[in-house]
């Protein structure tokens, strides 16, 4: 990474392009020794004809003279894991020294310098002096801010304002990470985005309330992920029983603990939806039912009117303000008349040809279709 390939790179593209030095040299301008000597290496091209040159043989300056502008993943995986034992085994200034002398070389490569920081955030208490420790930090937030400035990739920005209020958090800023993050967090996503720094940010700002809001938010909808995520990992295991069965077993344990059917009914529904289709798939009748009449129930739910509003309930008691954080607020974005029109839709499922003559069945049909109510 640290040598240029000028000299082997003349003489590679120029064979690629089958001429002769003299006809490079030709080209060019020069004379047929000049040719030799850049590709000897006893010489170098005028500063001035390295753009030309680089385009006669269709590749960039950076490309012409080997120079590595932006490393490999494997690359700035190896380069981290040799930086992590150096820390371990080099006296902490020459470790310091070369991870410094990387992040110079590669001052444009965002994934190398968020790397980077990471390596300080966790080896940073090994510096001597509480300053040397705040000085690590601080020239880590510092990469960071230059990501944010000047990179394109959101994923690498995403993950450099992370970094940046980790670190802001070790050096006791919560303010900063609070007024960094606020703006950014989409409640809707505060599961997997940075819920858990702001959560921190707040509580050590003393806004506990805040803080418990947010705590509270971010647990409800990890909650609805686990069982979104279900839904999404059960069709790929139709054909393993066993697995599906555990799962609905596990998910549906959750959904009665955390009576999901009425906190969130939508999200409740679409998993039994899902597990009866497995059991039908399956040939398993009485269980798809099962499945089925869980599925109605929280259907019903979602045609009362009281329900169509998103809300908590006595445990999850703190979630007003966040919810009128969201887009919509409170609103669900189906209203009941879709709801019942979508009904016919899910229930004539493929899964579900072989039991169109099952008289219960039928009747749940008739039930989520026509809006009659079961009997039990």
């Amino acid at each position: 990474m640290n040598k240029l390939h000028l000299a082997e790179n003349i003489v590679c593209f120029r064979r690629e392009k089958k001429l002769t030095q003299e006809e490079l040299a030709d080209f060019m301008g020069v004379t047929k020794a000049s040719v030799s000597k850049w590709e000897k290496g006893q010489n170098t091209p005028d500063l001035l004809l390295l753009p030309q040159l680089a385009a006669f043989f269709g590749v960039t300056v950076d490309r012409l003279i080997g120079y590595e502008a932006q490393l490999s993943k494997e690359q700035i995986r190896r380069c981290y894991g040799e930086l992590c034992g150096d820390f371990a085994s080099l006296p902490f200034e020459e470790a310091l020294k070369k991870t410094r002398e990387l992040a110079h070389r590669y001052y444009a490569c965002y994934p190398l310098l968020l790397q980077l920081g990471i390596l300080y955030l966790n080896h940073h208490m090994l510096a001597e002096t509480e300053r040397e420790r705040r000085e690590l930090v601080e020239e880590a937030i510092d990469w960071c801010g230059r990501i944010l400035e000047n990179c394109s990739d959101v994923g690498i920005c995403s993950d450099a304002l992370a970094l940046k209020a980790a670190l802001n958090l070790h050096l006791g800023n919560p303010l900063e990470v609070i007024d960094a993050l606020e703006s950014a967090a989409d409640p809707s996503r505060l599961a997997v985005q940075n819920g858990g720094l702001l959560i921190q940010a707040y509580q050590m700002a003393g806004q506990q309330e805040k803080a418990q809001s947010y705590a509270q938010a971010k647990y409800y909808l990890d909650l609805l992920s686990l069982v979104g995520d279900a839904v999404l990992n059960l069709p790929f295991h139709e054909n393993n029983l066993k697995w599906c069965e555990e799962t609905i077993k596990r998910i549906g344990g959750i959904i009665t603990l955390y009576q999901m059917d009425s906190l969130h009914p939508n999200v409740a529904a679409q998993f039994y939806f899902q597990a009866a289709v497995v059991y039908a798939s399956n040939e398993k009748e009485e269980e798809m039912l099962e499945a089925l009449y869980h599925f109605e129930k929280c259907v019903v739910q979602l045609l009362k009117e009281k329900q169509t509003e998103l809300h908590g309930d006595e445990y999850f008691y703190l979630l007003d303000e966040w919810i009128s954080r969201l887009p919509l607020g409170s609103m669900t974005p189906r209203d009941t008349g879709f709801v019942r029109q979508n009904m016919k839709e899910c229930l004539a499922h493929p899964a579900f040809a072989g039991f169109t003559e099952n008289r219960e069945f039928q009747r749940l049909v008739y039930r989520l279709t026509e809006g009659g109510e079961r009997n039990d």
